[in-house]
């Protein structure tokens, strides 16, 4: 009779789980997507992280681009007529 005890099987590695990271809204639509797409990171396994994270922060950095850059020029409105030349001399 032997009081070993038997070798516990290796665990095996958690799958993904979700933070459950609250995202506050920003008021912008495009930001507020794109933080929305961190929580792809939570169904993925960790090698899977970079893809989302490298999407997000590129989309941000756009975000903050176009507002370095101002607004777009207003675009050209109807033609001016010009009046006919009848006085002559």
């Amino acid at each position: 009779m032997s009081d070993a005890m038997p070798e516990p099987e290796p665990a095996e590695p958690a799958g993904p789980a979700p933070l459950g990271v609250v995202r506050t809204p920003t008021g912008s639509t495009e930001v507020d997507g794109l933080l929305e797409r961190l929580a792809d990171a939570d169904h993925l396994a960790a090698d899977g992280h970079t893809e989302v994270y490298e999407d997000v922060h590129r989309g941000l950095r756009e975000a903050l681009s176009a507002l370095d850059a101002g607004p777009a020029p207003a675009a050209p409105g109807p033609p001016v007529p010009v009046p006919p030349y009848n006085h002559r001399s």
